[in-house]
């Protein structure tokens, strides 16, 4: 079930009438939300709801087995260390059998035949279930904090299987954390008029992104990838650009219409993009994409190897390590792991130089206009940014390098062509998206606040945006990217 489906126009509703009737009632909330929750995943394939279920239990049963050992026990933290890396083997174990085990036979077969020796080997081909790698550190951000002793896990069942699966972050996050969620679920909520029709605002402004911006950027996009060879460097380069605003506005928009859901629901979850593009170096910028998993491999893997505290040598390996794996949490690909080696050498400067945390205010904060220097800066890292998008694009290694060569040839000086008519109006949308996300910069999301000076210009404004989203919604409509991670 899509966010941006009939199916959900329909289920939404349904679900905020009845979830609100049982407001005195937070267990009853909690339970008919769950339910809910597992009737919209099950939706796309009730099989896998399987998969929900296990990663629940094993999570669960991690942290009342913890909270039962002994602390007196001279064993005790050895238990506790055993417990968590059971919990780890099942969970890193589901998502590895269906996401990467056909990723490293092939590989293992493909190394064998380049020395001359051939092997038969048997691939899988299973269907990666929708959500899987944020359902499962989502699990396991809970589990390691119990062990860690950040707070005490909890005993009620449903509230921590709803902490799993609640559904405007179930198919792609953002990855909370326990101690953002489970208090929330845990406490009484109540209607709060302010917050819904602020979610109601950035739900509008997730669907325009995702149906204005990313489906028409995709139908450009798909057309050059597709047929690189046949295209010049500089419709190719047009060509990467239209991918930069579609997984922008793909993955941007379906956070913020989770968001936005989440406060019509009385939740606020942590945010997961801060206009990324407007980033001033390459360290802004990984402070501003897909927030909640960066802060999950920081503090879940780059801090426990050392951090950026040791040696030259030991910031060099940590900063390939997180990088790299983050690639390959994207998918099972060169690419991806190619597209997280390039971001590391990039990364590297700025670490070793001590200025990765130089820009951690908002770009021309009190002004309306940026500074020439802030123009360049913010250009060299978006030029930075479009540059290795076509890795994370590419079908594979070869297909990314004759795109690259196919740019940096001698066409790329002459005019883009391209066969798609939408690419002028297209275009004109990602000024106004550009355009509006640069006034409200220092907001939570693009449409917090519309600052007019009549309130019906504003509702001509959200009418207008209404009504791009049904003229211009793509022809075929594309599924979210961030489903096939």
């Amino acid at each position: 079930m899509l966010f941006n489906s009939i199916d959900f126009g329909i289920f939404l509703p349904i679900v905020f009438l009845l979830y609100w009737a049982m407001s005195k009632k937070v267990k009853a909330q909690n339970v008919f939300l769950l339910v809910a929750s597992y009737f919209f995943y099950g939706w796309w394939d009730w099989r896998y709801l399987s998969l929900v279920l296990l990663c629940s239990i094993t999570n669960y049963a991690a942290g009342v087995l913890m909270l039962r050992v002994n602390e007196d026990s001279d064993n005790a933290q050895k238990r506790r260390r055993l417990i968590l890396l059971v919990c780890c083997l099942v969970s890193f174990g589901v998502l590895g059998v269906f996401k990467y085990y056909d990723f490293f036979v092939t590989s293992f077969v493909d190394a064998f035949s380049m020395l001359g020796i051939h092997l038969q080997a048997t691939t899988l081909h299973l269907i990666l279930p929708v959500g899987i790698s944020f359902y499962t550190f989502h699990t396991l951000s809970y589990t390691i904090d119990v062990y860690r002793r950040k707070f005490e896990p909890t005993k009620d069942i449903v509230s921590f299987f709803l902490f799993v699966s609640i559904f405007p972050l179930a198919m792609a996050g953002p990855i909370e954390r326990a101690t953002n969620l489970l208090p929330q679920i845990y406490k009484r909520r109540t209607f709060d008029y302010a917050l819904a029709v602020d979610g109601m605002r950035q739900i509008l402004w997730g669907l325009f992104k995702k149906i204005v911006i990313a489906d028409n950027c995709a139908t450009i996009a798909n057309e050059i990838f597709n047929n690189s060879a046949n295209y010049s460097g500089s419709t190719l380069l047009l060509g990467a650009i239209f991918f930069t605003f579609q997984i922008y506005g793909d993955f941007s928009g379906y956070s913020d219409m989770a968001l936005g859901i989440g406060k019509l629901l009385g939740f606020r979850f942590l945010r997961n993009f801060n206009f990324p593009y407007f980033s001033r170096n390459i360290a802004e910028f990984w402070r501003r994409w897909h927030i909640s998993l960066n802060t999950w491999f920081r503090d879940y893997l780059y801090i426990p190897l050392g951090g950026s505290r040791g040696s030259k040598w030991q910031i060099v390996r940590n900063t390939f390590i997180i990088f790299l794996v983050s690639g390959f949490w994207h998918g099972a690909n060169w690419t991806f792991i190619a597209w997280g080696a390039y971001h590391a050498i990039l990364f590297l400067p700025v670490i070793l130089l001590g200025k990765n945390r130089k820009y951690t205010d908002t770009v021309a904060e009190g002004r309306i206009l940026p500074s020439l220097n802030e123009v360049c800066q913010m250009a060299v890292t978006f030029g930075l940014v479009v540059f290795g998008w076509i890795f994370f694009r590419a079908e594979n290694i070869t297909h990314a390098w004759s795109y690259v060569s196919g740019i940096f040839s001698a066409s790329l000086f002459t005019m883009p062509h391209i066969h798609i008519s939408s690419g002028e109006i297209t275009l004109v949308f990602i000024t106004i998206l550009l355009l509006v996300e640069w006034l409200n910069r220092q907001q939570q999301h693009g449409l917090q606040t519309v600052n007019v000076k009549y309130p019906i210009l504003r509702w001509i404004f959200y009418y207008a945006l209404i009504m791009a989203i049904i003229e211009l919604s793509a022809v075929d409509s594309q599924q979210f990217i961030y489903f096939q991670f």
